[in-house]
């Protein structure tokens, strides 16, 4: 996977700004880790890292095609498209000739052939930037449902762009601003699609082509969930999935240097491996590579909570020996947890804070451990939001609230009385930023971009439209997060769930049959019936693993401490004091409770960031 930045500005030649590209480029080295390379000319100038996965000895960008001697075009690219093989096919039978192997140049020639238009042939993960000559003009195209991420900052006389934030901020035009409607995004765990946390940036949209000219931008949607009538009665539908999920992980095995699988022991990743250990051994005769990750003496010491009823370890061990894979069990340990080297790049790859903590630092270690034995990994992401894995979509209470039904969920944790995170902020500065207000209006406003056929029963149309809300509103949040992370680490995680053909025939497969065995997720349950044991099929969904150790907890109040009495602080003036000193005198309850914990990690992470940032708060 890569990299990539640009800027193009009509009112200048940018030649002489590639010092300023250089540095733009090399703030996503980590995402580029085998090459990188710039170009200019006149008005544009483009940057690309590279890890190599498909054409590893051809494919460097940025790349340009030639017609008759004369440059027409150049691309960078971030992704895999997985049809590039039979789009090449029908490119050559058009006239085209390739002087490279790669997916790179397939997208690059599609596009002189069809236009902005290519972007509908394209199956996959992506988000490239097109610069052509002919015309004077920047094409800008993210994948249907935004697992690559892509954003963009206007200028009077053009753009700039990048893959993660960072790129567009170590150009001098773009400042680290942060207003009150970002800091609604930053707090919020609904976040507007396209916003960022910075006041002059977004994000382009899922399924969306941007085309910048001298005229201005002009935004078109190639791809959007429709609503349409299913036909396939419950076997139809459990063969139809199966069929679909072999297609798809067959195609996402597409790799010239080492795959894995990261099994957690649950249903969806055991399930990928499932397919891609049958593929692997039939055509290769190889058997896949498998991940899980856990803490030292976790399966021993390992205590229940509200939502986690057993260690993952065991449930991957289990379904690892079921398939006889190449099993690595990630050890890590509360010293892995505490390094503060590891934590800075957590929050330097999410370019935010975050509530996750402790998480999030678990996800980065596995990423940069798992890219020790494979570059490109497949992993379960999406199912829950396709098949219906989420507690809080059986929840009558929740469904009913005027609100995301997962917001309405985590203000009634314990000891959650502001929301996730958010416990320890100054109550006036929550004022202005008035969450509730801005959580009852976007859901509303998300709500009615949900399509539906016009027969659904009450039901039905209920969650027809909180799938949607789902797949518009959370689901951007979790792709955005493990793209940054195992990205930091060169690593491509590829979402098989995410097939925009699986997720089509889902969202139109009528609730009843999702739940027909009175369960969550029951139709990836049934699908995978042959393919995985027993004990994970029965299994309840559980989430990522969080640390037990209580030097952990004591290490987070340990920090929490030394920021308060800090006066060079910056976030202290947005702080509730009190509340801070009430949670310090309390180190059982953080030491046992998750909120407690989130609140410290957020107050962390909010003054790392607003340091490392030079954040300007405009509030």
């Amino acid at each position: 996977m890569c990299g990539i930045v640009g800027w193009v500005d009509f009112g200048r030649d940018l030649t002489g700004e590639r010092a300023t590209l250089r540095a733009m480029t090399d703030t996503l080295t980590n995402r580029g880790v085998d090459d990188s390379g710039v170009w200019i000319r006149g008005h544009a100038a483009l940057g690309h890292t590279r890890t190599a996965i498909i054409d590893v000895a051809g494919g460097a960008q940025p790349l340009t095609v030639e017609q008759d001697g004369r440059e027409v075009a150049t691309i960078v690219y971030n992704g895999e498209v997985y049809n590039f093989k039979q789009l090449r096919t029908e490119l050559r039978a058009r006239g085209h000739e390739f002087r490279t192997r790669s997916d790179t140049e397939v997208i690059l020639r599609a596009y002189l052939e069809w236009g902005v238009e290519c972007a509908a042939r394209l199956e996959g993960i992506f988000a490239f930037a097109i610069w052509d000559l002919r015309r004077q003009e920047l094409v800008l195209v993210r994948d249907r449902l935004g697992v690559k991420p892509l954003f963009y900052a206007r200028r009077p006389e053009g753009i700039l762009f990048g893959s993660e934030p960072k790129a567009l901020l170590a150009n001098p035009l773009v400042r680290p601003v942060v207003g009150l409607d970002n800091l609604q995004e930053l707090f919020a765990t609904a976040k507007r699609p396209g916003m960022s946390v910075f006041r002059d940036l977004r994000a382009v949209l899922p399924g969306t082509t941007l085309t910048i000219s001298r005229a201005g931008m002009a935004q078109r949607r190639y791809w959007a969930l429709e609503a349409r009538p299913h036909t396939d009665d419950l076997d139809g539908t459990v063969g139809h999935i199966r069929e679909l999920l072999h297609d798809i992980v067959l195609r996402e095995l597409e790799s010239e240097v080492p795959l894995c699988t990261a099994l957690s022991g649950g249903v969806d990743s055991s399930a990928v491996s499932a397919i891609a250990a049958y593929w692997r051994w039939k055509l290769d005769g190889e058997r896949i590579r498998t991940f899980v990750t856990t803490f030292d003496d976790y399966a021993t010491s390992f205590q229940p909570d509200d939502v986690r009823f057993a260690p993952d370890e065991v449930f991957a061990d289990e379904v690892a020996r079921h398939l006889k894979s190449e099993h690595v069990r990630i050890q890590l340990n509360t010293r892995d947890l505490m390094d503060r080297a590891a934590r800075d790049a957590v929050l330097w790859a999410q370019d935010m804070p975050t509530t996750l903590g402790d998480m999030d630092t678990s996800n980065y270690l596995t990423a940069r451990r798992i890219k020790e034995h494979s570059t490109v990994a497949l992993s379960g992401e999406v199912a829950d939001e396709i098949f219906g894995g989420y507690s809080w979509m059986y929840d009558q209470q929740l469904l009913a609230a005027d609100m995301f039904p997962w917001v309405a969920k985590e203000y009634l944790m314990p000891g959650s009385p502001r929301g996730q995170g958010r416990g320890l902020f100054d109550p006036g500065f929550m004022a202005k930023l008035d969450l509730g207000t801005y959580y009852r209006d976007q859901y509303r406003t998300a709500l009615t971009a949900a399509p539906y056929t016009g027969d659904e029963d009450d039901t039905e149309r209920l969650m027809r439209g909180i799938t949607h809300v789902t797949l518009t509103w959370w689901l951007p949040m979790l792709l955005d997060r493990d793209d940054r992370l195992a990205m930091a680490n060169a690593l491509e995680l590829r979402v098989p769930y995410g097939d925009h053909r699986l997720v089509e025939y889902l969202y139109n497969t009528p609730w009843r049959l999702k739940t027909f065995d009175g369960r969550e997720k029951s139709l990836l349950r049934a699908a995978a019936r042959d393919l995985v044991p027993h004990s994970v099929l029965d299994r309840a969904k559980s989430p990522w693993p969080v640390t037990q150790d209580p030097a952990y907890a004591e290490m987070l109040r340990g920090e929490l401490s030394a920021l308060v009495n800090d006066p060079s602080s910056p976030s202290l003036p947005l702080l509730d004091l009190p509340a801070v000193r009430a949670t310090l005198d309390r180190p059982s309850e953080i030491a046992h409770q998750w909120v407690s914990r989130m609140n410290i990690e957020m107050v962390l992470q909010f003054d790392a960031w607003l340091r490392r940032y030079d954040v300007q708060l405009a509030i």
